[in-house]
């Protein structure tokens, strides 16, 4: 028996059920199976979730690529990328335009690097703000292009955060940041923790909820 339409099997040592998983960046659904269940078993699961399946991927935005012309938003802020074939430099922001120089075929690469520099510049000066707050620095910082996760902090106290954060607004951006900074003092969600992130942000609702609405729409460009 062959999947739906727009299903991707995925077979995982770890899991121990058949389930279902949007994966919003590659427009697909995948179908985590464990190690010992049958294909077939996998593929009837599927069919039966079919309604579910076509409603997720009816809900999913279309991708915006990296191109002259595009909008992007930067700081949730609406962006218009401009190709400047003639002008020197790298890429650059005036009058709610992102301006990208060079050759066409290296603007979409050229532009997501400028996004990467830009977000971990940004998150390490809110970083810089936060920590001597709590009494607590990380021993390092990355940023990753996750799905599932808009930071973490390991118990290290190494932080990583999705630089898809340089597109949402500045506001969501800094909750996060708060969020991954309070973990290096409680490492975990209970009262202690929500209070001190309350103390590093006065808003937490807000941002929590605009992620919750919006933030699979940032895996949509590039």
């Amino acid at each position: 028996m062959t999947l739906p339409p727009g299903v991707q099997l995925r077979v995982s040592a770890t899991a121990r059920r058949l389930s279902l998983r949007v994966d919003a960046p590659k427009g697909v659904v995948l179908l985590i199976v464990p190690r010992r269940v049958s294909l077939t078993r996998a593929a009837h699961f599927a069919h039966e979730n079919r309604s579910w399946i076509g409603r997720k991927l009816a809900g999913l935005p279309p991708p915006v690529p990296f191109a002259d012309g595009a909008e992007v938003p930067v700081g949730g802020v609406v962006h218009i990328i401009r190709h400047r074939p003639g002008m020197r430099g790298t890429v650059w922001i005036e009058n709610q335009e992102i301006h990208v120089a060079g050759r066409i075929e290296h603007l979409a690469r050229r532009l997501t690097d400028w996004l990467k520099a830009e977000a971990k510049r940004q998150i390490l000066a809110l970083i810089e703000h936060h920590a001597p707050v709590v009494g607590r620095k990380p021993s390092r910082v990355t940023l990753r292009d996750t799905t599932t996760r808009w930071g973490s902090c390991a118990p290290s106290g190494a932080l990583a955060f999705c630089w898809r954060l340089i597109l949402a607004p500045k506001e969501v951006m800094d909750y996060v940041v708060a969020h991954e900074v309070a973990h290096l003092v409680e490492l975990n969600h209970g009262p202690r923790f929500w209070k001190l992130v309350r103390k590093l942000v006065s808003d937490v609702d807000g941002p929590k909820k605009w992620l919750g609405d919006h933030g699979i729409r940032l895996h949509r460009y590039g």
